[in-house]
């Protein structure tokens, strides 16, 4: 019966070891995506100030 206690805890224990693992791995997934997208938004709103100041701003021809 001890037997049995000692390996549903250390089945117990590898279960949380896991899910923490995997909660780290997929985190740092999310941050990588995170900092890929704000990369694109900036260089979006850079293209975007330095097209304006270049050809500066045209209002639409009737």
């Amino acid at each position: 019966m001890p037997i049995l206690i000692i390996l549903l805890l250390a089945i117990l224990i590898a279960q949380i070891g896991f899910w923490n693992t995997l909660t780290a791995i997929l985190g740092g997934i999310a941050m990588v995506i995170l900092l890929i997208g704000v990369a694109i938004a900036l260089v979006l709103a850079v293209g975007y100030l330095l097209k304006r100041r270049l050809f500066g701003e045209r209002p639409f021809r009737d």
